[in-house]
């Protein structure tokens, strides 16, 4: 069994239900990716690219680095894996990435429309705005740097121009929970612009309290990290003074 094999299970799985779902564009095809973050080491495990996930088994899952040197794995990581690391880079409060096509987000995306606060529950998971996050070629350096711009807002979940959906979280169960309720929300924003009448939002007074909700559970995950990240160095072996 190897050093990374349970985190390998955990994308493996999570891609394959979310490509049985529909949320990557289609069931039998390879687009989206997944990653996660190893507990306490600055190393990324991640779907590879162009590989069915149908058939993907958990020695296809790579592992790199934070400076996308390779640790694991025979296959080439996904094309968007500087993306996944730059976000693990901006935003200490997350340890699961996916990056989906799903159709109404990404019909939105063609827009370049973002979604407002329209439902209280959803705001409080994901934060105020789902924002567009300006559109690059997949696996540039532009791109990577045009998300890590639009994650200084503290929420879950980003449209990508022209591209899809990208929702991060503290774990895979929260992010695939972001994912749905994403494509919930675009669903309806897009059948509500669809009559012509107005669309009614949250009021900002509410918008701001449930925001700073999102952004007190992000500080709170950061403080957990930083705690165990504190603990790891003090339980370290000291070096002897040398004479």
């Amino acid at each position: 069994m190897g050093r990374y094999d349970e985190y390998k299970r955990r994308v493996l799985r999570i891609s394959q239900r979310l490509s049985a779902d529909g949320y990557f564009g289609s069931k039998s095809g390879s687009a989206g990716n997944v990653s996660m973050l190893v507990e306490d080491e600055d190393v990324v495990v991640v779907t590879p690219t162009r590989l069915r996930y149908d058939g993907m088994t958990i020695e296809d899952v790579c592992v790199v680095d934070l400076d996308l040197a390779r640790i694991e794995g025979e296959r080439k990581p996904s094309i968007e894996t500087p993306m996944h690391v730059a976000t693990y880079k901006v935003r200490a409060d997350v340890s699961a990435i996916i990056h989906t096509h799903q159709t109404f987000a990404s019909a939105l995306s063609v827009l370049n429309q973002p979604i407002p606060p329209l439902f209280d529950e959803v705001t409080l998971a994901i934060g105020n705005t789902v924002e567009v996050v300006p559109y690059a070629l997949s696996g540039t350096r532009e791109l990577h740097d045009n998300v890590a711009r639009t994650l200084a807002n503290r929420c879950h979940c980003y449209i990508i121009q022209n591209h899809g959906a990208l929702c991060i979280g503290a774990d895979f169960d929260e992010t695939f929970t972001f994912v749905e309720l994403l494509e919930k929300s675009a669903t309806i924003y897009m059948q509500a612009l669809a009559t012509g009448k107005p669309v009614t939002v949250l009021p900002d007074k509410i918008v701001a309290q449930l925001h700073s909700a999102v952004i007190a559970r992000q500080d709170r995950e950061i403080a957990r990290k930083q705690e165990r990240r504190n603990a790891r160095i003090n339980a370290a072996p000291q070096a002897e003074p040398s004479h």
